[in-house]
């Protein structure tokens, strides 16, 4: 059997899952960039959201896999307010996060949350944070 021909269906059977997941069709952007350029933490991110629906469009799904970018989305959805063609890469972060944890891979325990954090942090980045937790 031909090695490339099953890495191909691997990573569309991974893309598929994906877009199951998350609802989204990423054959639907063409890569105005207006997600990456929105994204206020694409500026800390090794793979921005453009170039991450990029892979998945390519059928590259392991490299966005394993991107860290998942992990940066704090899910405010301005990629999907500034997108014409209305696909949220912050749906696909969120997909990525959950298949990965389900994976067992990249997940962090968290023992202890300082207080003065807790006092401080606007409510939405406390469920943010902890939505990346949980498969």
């Amino acid at each position: 059997m031909n090695i490339k021909l099953v890495k191909e269906d691997i990573e569309s059977a991974l893309i598929r899952q994906l877009e199951r997941i998350s609802g989204e069709d990423v054959k639907k952007c063409y890569q105005c960039g207006n997600c990456s350029a929105g994204c206020p933490v694409a500026y800390a991110m090794d793979v921005p959201p453009a170039q991450m629906i990029r892979f998945l469009q390519l059928g590259r799904g392991g490299e966005a896999f394993g991107a860290g970018s998942m992990w940066l989305c704090v899910g405010c959805l301005q990629c999907y307010s500034r997108c014409p063609k209305n696909v949220s890469a912050a749906s696909l972060f969120e997909a990525l996060r959950q298949m990965r944890l389900r994976s067992g891979g990249g997940h962090e325990e968290v023992r202890e949350i300082p207080l003065p954090f807790l006092k401080g942090a606007p409510q939405q980045a406390l469920v943010c944070g902890f939505r990346k937790l949980v498969g």
